[in-house]
């Protein structure tokens, strides 16, 4: 009923104008007049889409570093409790022993995390929410570096947090002091991705317990520098392998240990490497 009505005043409007002696063009030209230009006071964000991607990417990272790192804690204290350890043992390393459990698990979070972007991905595409092209591609490909390194570090903490205790029921109090420094990363990530370019996003790139979970949401919304990008991977990196023999030590001198929980220093004397 509103398109008729509108309909039928245009058609008497046209009628008016060509009485009052306007010819055709010029009454459709009074009729149908250029639209109103509309500015705005406010820059647009264009980058309203790669904002949404980095707010999930911390959260699928903070996920992912928490889950698998239990999973390593986990599994030490399964195999400890269960004495499966002390055979496995009489034919490989400790050191081996724990390399093959973070590797294993960890191709295990990488498998399901490429599994979860390239999902993401193309339901981004085909619904229109954002345009997936080279940039989007590359930051996602970076996100997936960044969580390979921030759980080799995580992972080898969480596997000594795993061989200082006999049992599952006491593995929460020594995961505690991992799973408080990943939250602290979590939130500080969201402060990050309000001001990417401050200080504190700039501080935390070259933290290796925040870096892994603050950098891929700076780097989607491209407001990481290349430099800065590479320089942060070269900390992280080396931080992780300063790391591992260190968590190879305590881990060598935790896993046999059974009875009563072990401190850390205790765990290290006991290392023999």
């Amino acid at each position: 009923m509103t398109l008729l009505q509108t309909a039928n005043r245009q058609v008497r409007a046209a009628e008016a104008l060509e009485q009052a002696g306007l010819s055709a063009e010029e009454a459709r030209r009074a009729l149908s007049p250029p639209p109103l230009q509309v500015s705005t006071l406010e820059p647009v964000d264009e980058d309203d889409g790669k904002a949404g991607v980095a707010f999930f990417a911390i959260i699928i990272l903070y996920g992912q570093l928490l889950t698998y790192g239990y999973w390593v804690a986990a599994g030490v204290v399964e195999e400890k409790s269960s004495r499966v350890v002390e055979v496995i043992l009489s034919t490989i390393r400790p050191r081996n022993l724990l390399a093959g459990k973070v590797i294993g698990i960890g191709l295990l979070g990488l498998g399901n995390l490429l599994v979860t972007v390239g999902i993401g991905l193309i339901v981004a595409q085909v619904t229109g929410a954002i345009e997936v092209d080279s940039s989007i591609i590359g930051a996602a490909a970076l996100a997936l570096a960044w969580f390979v390194v921030g759980y080799a570090f995580y992972a080898c903490a969480f596997a000594c947090a795993g061989a200082l205790v006999p049992r599952q029921e006491e593995l929460q109090s020594t995961m505690t002091p991992l799973t408080l420094t990943i939250l602290v990363a979590f939130f500080v990530s969201f402060a990050v991705l309000d001001d990417p370019d401050g200080t504190l996003a700039h501080v935390t790139a070259f933290i290796p317990m925040t870096a892994p979970i603050t950098m891929p949401p700076r780097i989607v919304t491209g407001d990481a520098p290349m430099w800065e990008i590479v320089a942060s991977l070269a900390v992280t990196i080396g931080s992780t392998i300063a790391l591992i023999p260190l968590a190879a030590r305590i881990y060598e001198g935790g896993i046999l240990r059974t009875g009563s929980a072990l401190k850390l220093r205790e765990a290290w004397r006991a290392g023999r490497a």
